[in-house]
């Protein structure tokens, strides 16, 4: 076996563990569903998750969940879906690590009769699964690009990093990016791209894989080619924290205005202490939710009355700006995740 698919497998049985309710638990067997998430220590895919098991537990089914190792872990994900496929679940949910990747084998699935959704990441194409319960990241990315234009000493004069994901032009990657940028009033070139835009107030995009360590080691990258950051835009929380360590050792920490999106307690403290400005929360919980009763509701007959199915976002910030409604950190605290 190749060393990449022995990775794979090993990751695989690393990160599978046993569904939330046994298939004779109802009287009349339970439906067989399985979760695959991205990795299965984010706290947004543990809230996930947990939500998915309480939900089983209540609608007697049996679920078994899986994970990569990281959050491009493409590899393991294709090894959990082909399993699940090969003991002939019923349902697959999924937070593809690669939304175009994936598709291939999520094709194998649903041609053997299983049932797919996307949670969190919409696939390319998005008619790839059966439905997609995910935040609109577009709109996540225009909230926090607002915020930052209206809370601007002069936007027209600013410096913007742009600290996405990776050079894959994921989905959710993107949307975020571009959304951000047209919230900010950035005109967008081809809008499923990052980084063709030729407005002079982009400093630079920069992958960080979606981890602190890179959103670090890609901060102080930005911070040395432009010396005169105004804002910072991050593709999640995670890669905040670890920027906001570069901004700070840079001492630069009260001349950035740094946004990002998720939602996390911790992206929530970061507000309340001041070191990140705002933040667009999601809802991984009501994907994961709404996501299993459609599921069991379409396997038992119903019919989907939508397939693109927009779980809400919220605009967390302690600096309200007029004309952009927003909650405070004490609110966030309150909803928040991890």
């Amino acid at each position: 076996m190749p060393a990449l698919a022995t990775a794979a497998v090993l990751a695989l049985g690393l990160s599978g563990c046993g569904g939330s309710a046994d298939a004779g638990d109802s009287e009349t067997g339970s439906l067989r569903i399985g979760l695959v998430t991205k990795t299965e220590t984010n706290p947004f895919y543990v809230a996930m998750r947990e939500a998915a098991e309480e939900k089983a537990a209540e609608l007697e089914v049996e679920l078994q969940t899986f994970s990569g190792r990281e959050n491009n872990d493409n590899d393991s994900q294709v090894m959990a879906v082909e399993n699940l496929i090969s003991q002939g679940v019923d349902g697959i949910l999924i937070t593809p690590a690669d939304s175009a990747a994936i598709v291939p084998t999520i094709d194998q699935a649903r041609e053997a009769g299983i049932v797919v959704f996307a949670l969190d990441t919409p696939t390319q194409p998005e008619d790839a699964v059966d439905a997609t319960f995910a935040t609109d990241n577009f709109r996540a990315g225009q909230l926090i690009g607002e915020w930052a234009h209206a809370s601007a000493d002069n936007p027209d004069d600013v410096r913007i990093a742009l600290l996405d994901q990776d050079a894959n032009n994921t989905s959710v990657d993107v949307a975020r990016n571009q959304g951000f940028l047209d919230g900010f009033g950035i005109d967008l070139g081809d809008p499923s791209i990052n980084g063709d835009e030729d407005d002079p107030r982009i400093a630079g995009n920069y992958a960080t894989e979606s981890e602190r360590d890179e959103g670090r080691n890609q901060m102080e990258n930005a911070l040395q080619a432009n010396p005169e950051l105004d804002i910072v835009y991050s593709i999640n929380e995670v890669v905040a924290a670890g920027a906001y360590e570069a901004i700070l050792a840079a001492g630069r920490e009260d001349e950035i205005t740094m946004v990002s999106v998720d939602g996390g307690c911790p992206g929530v403290e970061a507000i309340a202490g001041g070191t990140l400005g705002a933040t667009a929360m999601q809802f991984p919980s009501e994907m994961a939710i709404q996501g299993m009763e459609a599921m069991v509701a379409l396997i038992g007959g119903e019919e989907l009355t939508e397939t693109q199915v927009d779980t809400g976002s919220a605009l967390i910030t302690d600096d309200p700006v007029d004309g952009i409604e927003s909650h405070d950190s004490e609110w966030g605290l309150e909803n928040c995740w991890g």
